[in-house]
């Protein structure tokens, strides 16, 4: 694929206009961002050898690709059960945690970054770069694993993106990103797992 093409192809899948800022949030109510509300899924360059030097594996894959996405429903009280208070209220609040508050920001081992809620994964290690944000930073994350939408909250428009396959809120994605997609996926570290290399991934849920 031509790298423009890309470029402009990533781009496009921005509905709302960007505001360079952190992943601040305001409330919304519980479950208000569901799979099933999805209003566009942001594309994921397929193929690491279009990307800057550095990335040696032939694609964006560290584990096995989980080739079925799904769909993962559960009521509020069980996703509150699986993943605790805190957790629930950034992914199925619209919560924001408080900056350089997650331990993930320093995680560096080679592995793929998975929802804390349905264990789908969505970015792998070489794309998380440091940001400066105080969030755990992404510059793309795996083909089909991120729904967005047109966020309006605290007096600002912004582009909100959640898992694709629970709805969990995950962050907001600006474009003010380095090389090569110029984008910046601001995520919250609470939304987050990490699965080294060397492990295997959970089960989906």
């Amino acid at each position: 694929m031509n790298r423009a093409t890309f470029l402009k192809g990533l781009a496009a899948a921005l509905a709302a206009p960007s505001v360079l800022i952190g992943c601040q949030n305001g409330q919304s109510a519980p479950g208000s961002v569901a799979a099933s509300d999805t209003l566009q899924v942001a594309p994921a360059p397929p193929d690491a050898r279009v990307f800057s030097e550095g990335i040696q594996a032939d694609t964006m894959h560290v584990h096995p690709a989980v080739e079925t996405v799904g769909e993962s429903r559960r009521s509020a009280d069980e996703w509150r059960e699986l993943v605790g208070n805190d957790a629930y209220r950034i992914l199925f609040e619209a919560g924001t945690e408080p900056r350089y508050s997650s331990p993930l920001l320093e995680e560096s081992r080679r592995g793929t970054f998975i929802c804390a809620a349905c264990h789908l994964p969505l970015f792998p290690s070489s794309t998380k770069y440091e940001s400066g944000t105080g969030w755990p930073s992404f510059w793309a994350p795996l083909d089909g694993r991120l729904g967005t939408q047109r966020d309006t909250s605290a007096g600002m428009v912004r582009t909100e993106y959640h898992c694709a396959r629970c709805g969990g809120h995950q962050g907001h994605v600006f474009q003010d990103g380095p090389d090569p997609t110029g984008l910046r996926y601001c995520n919250n570290g609470l939304a987050l797992a990490f699965a080294p290399e060397d492990e295997s991934l959970p089960e989906l849920r």
